[in-house]
């Protein structure tokens, strides 16, 4: 069975492998390792082998975990389901929040963070899918979420999120990041730069059609307790 080191190794070789192919520059996908249900000491091992990026989906269980990293230079991110009773927290610990579906979530995240702290980076989440149980703005209500919230003080808006309805065709992945991609190109709006596209099983196509950050968590971590 390969060891948090040879499984770290295997999916940067496929990230540089796609950008490869993408044509496009080598330091142009972060991965984010998603920790979520895995223990700080497996966050601490992918950190001493150059890992910085952690995004996490269950606040109460980040909040532990940060507590017991807090002499670890990591970049927290936030990727799941955000509820209006829980914006503060989020909003005080996290660097990035990936999952802001919605006008009030936004503001609350703005209104929350601390003053002492540089602007929150935050992605838009979409239902590329149209798939009623995910959550996320539709492309038409993209344009009129983007300029609400690249109004609201506290926040930087950076980009968007999206995680499309599972598809084993490579072409068939490709298709709705694309849509997205392009979706985000016609707003003409540069500071959109971040594009939080793909996971594991569809890496190569998230990059291929843009994605800045590729969000990996059993294969990096091993399968979930």
């Amino acid at each position: 069975m390969e060891n948090v080191a040879e499984r770290f190794q295997h999916i940067r070789s496929q990230i540089r492998h796609a950008i490869g192919i993408a044509g496009r520059p080598r330091d142009s996908v972060q991965l984010l390792a998603v920790s979520k249900t895995k223990p700080a000491t497996d966050i601490a091992a992918l950190y001493r082998l150059g890992q910085r990026h952690f995004a996490e989906n269950y606040l109460q269980e980040a909040l532990a975990k940060q507590q017991h990293l807090a002499a670890f230079n990591i970049t927290w991110h936030f990727i799941g389901p955000i509820q209006s009773n829980k914006t503060k927290p989020i909003a005080g610990h996290f660097d990035w929040v990936h999952s802001v579906d919605r006008l009030k979530i936004a503001q609350r995240l703005g209104e929350q963070r601390p003053a002492h702290l540089p602007p929150l980076n935050i992605c838009l989440q979409v239902n590329i899918s149209g798939e009623a149980s995910k959550s996320g703005v539709s492309l038409d209500e993209l344009p009129e979420l983007v300029q609400a919230v690249r109004a609201l003080p506290g926040l930087r808006l950076r980009g968007v999120m999206a995680i499309p309805e599972p598809e084993t065709s490579y072409p068939k992945q490709r298709q709705p990041y694309r849509q997205l991609y392009q979706a985000v190109g016609q707003l003409n709006d540069p500071t959109l730069d971040s594009f939080s596209f793909g996971m594991s099983g569809d890496l190569k196509a998230a990059i291929m059609e843009g994605a800045t950050m590729v969000r990996i968590g059993t294969a990096l971590f091993g399968e979930r307790l």
